[in-house]
């Protein structure tokens, strides 16, 4: 199957990270605070998310040019395919992280845990719900002895 999609920014992220290597690899391992600013046509959209402790967003690696479907990840010296890592020289440059929602104003979300570059664009957020988001007996592949 081939064609296009079509998928247009909803908003800006806003951090302390610069250069794509101070970033840390995941949200987990960031104490940096930063902004998700949603743009204003887009504002409605938020109703009620200060309801929850934590966001799912997902965002556009604009600074990667490449499309690779094998590559190193951070964690390991090995080769793996380009789906069983989340590098960001991928074929929709599509990342995913989890963030602590510390407050909203109006059409700006203040997160914690912030492992994105400043100026990258949101395609998409999603409130983070244990139930449906967090899965027990899990495997974890290649990384099982790295974590």
């Amino acid at each position: 199957m081939s064609g296009s999609i079509e998928i247009k920014p909803i908003g800006i992220i806003h951090s302390n990270y610069k250069k794509k290597e101070d970033i840390p690899i995941q949200p987990r391992f960031s104490k940096s605070i930063g902004e998700i600013e949603v743009f204003k046509e887009f504002e409605d959209g938020l109703k009620d998310i200060e309801g929850f402790s934590h966001i799912t967003v997902l965002f556009h690696f604009h600074k990667s040019k490449k499309e690779l479907l094998h590559g190193k990840p951070f964690l390991d010296k090995e080769i793996h395919g380009v789906f069983a890592i989340r590098h960001p020289d991928r074929p929709n440059h599509i990342g995913i992280s989890t963030l602590k929602l510390i407050r909203r104003k109006d059409n700006i979300l203040e997160v914690s845990g912030l492992d994105i570059l400043d100026g990258t664009p949101l395609i998409d957020i999603k409130p983070y719900v244990p139930l449906f988001d967090k899965i027990k007996n899990v495997k974890i592949g290649w990384l099982g002895d790295k974590i």
